[in-house]
């Protein structure tokens, strides 16, 4: 399956219509299996799906590092919507609350206000240690360059990316879907398949900010996220509760630092 397809559209200018061509982002479900049970169906575009279920599965807590996988794999090799994630013995029984569903916060679920809601992720989410400082004027060269890493955005209009960086600013990863919690779950998987999540001291994201997204931030333990977008107020309140710094582009020149000054070298770039 392609990320983009192409469709006839018409163009309505000030009375004069014609046709043309147009990239639409591709969008399909994905079935993601644990244990052999279905366990989450995601509305994303095509590709990268190993990457976007060990991202997934590692955001959701359902494993801590790749040694808790068996193996990931597509149930049938010609069906790519369709994808099973085995663990180990040792991780199915530490997790068996989670595999039941039982004590589980949903990505999407309401219910509880943001103060409980904070609470619990904070408990289950340990805070970040990582304190390396960052140097302000590379990492918002990062952010302000992502548009080179989209090229589907470039094709379609219509994606978010999430691109991850070390401390020397070396690109580790860079994924892009129609759904911002997808791209960040795809970049993460990626550079966890591949050995290289330890090194993230950066995240890149084209959206804003929201609470689900310093909570897959956090779980890949990435200290650092920067976004295009500005974060809601309950992804501050978890940011700084998790020792994490959130900044967001200002209009011109120069960032917005709502939590986790500290790591930021501040005072070179006056």
């Amino acid at each position: 399956m392609s990320d983009s397809k192409d469709h006839k559209i018409v163009v309505w200018d000030q009375g004069d219509n014609k046709t043309s061509g147009q990239s639409l982002v591709g969008e399909e479900p994905l079935s993601i299996r644990l244990e052999g049970k279905p366990y989450s169906v995601i509305m994303r575009t095509p590709g990268d799906e190993k990457a976007h279920a060990a991202g997934f599965c590692l955001g959701e807590g359902i494993i801590d590092t790749l040694d808790d996988v068996t193996s990931i794999a597509f149930c049938d090799g010609e069906d790519t919507n369709v994808i099973a994630v085995t663990l180990t013995p040792a991780r199915r029984e530490n997790i068996s609350d989670t595999l039941d569903r039982r004590g589980y916060i949903s990505q999407t679920s309401c219910g509880i206000c943001g103060k409980e809601l904070v609470e619990e992720l904070y408990q289950l989410i340990e805070p970040v240690t990582n304190e390396s400082p960052l140097d302000v004027e590379r990492a918002c060269r990062c952010l302000e360059n992502i548009t080179d890493q989209q090229t589907l955005r470039q094709q379609t209009k219509a994606s978010h990316a999430a691109v991850l960086y070390n401390s020397k600013y070396e690109l580790l990863s860079v994924a892009e879907d129609v759904g911002r919690h997808n791209a960040l779950d795809k970049a993460i998987g990626k550079a966890l398949l591949e050995d290289k999540l330890e090194s993230a001291a950066l995240v890149i994201l084209s959206s804003r900010i929201s609470y689900e997204l310093v909570q897959k931030a956090a779980r890949a333990r990435i200290p650092a996220i920067f976004a295009l977008s500005r974060p809601t107020a309950l992804a501050v309140e978890l940011a700084a509760q998790l020792n994490m710094t959130l900044a967001t582009m200002v209009d011109g020149e120069g960032l917005y630092v709502f939590c986790g000054a500290q790591r930021l070298d501040l005072k070179r770039s006056n």
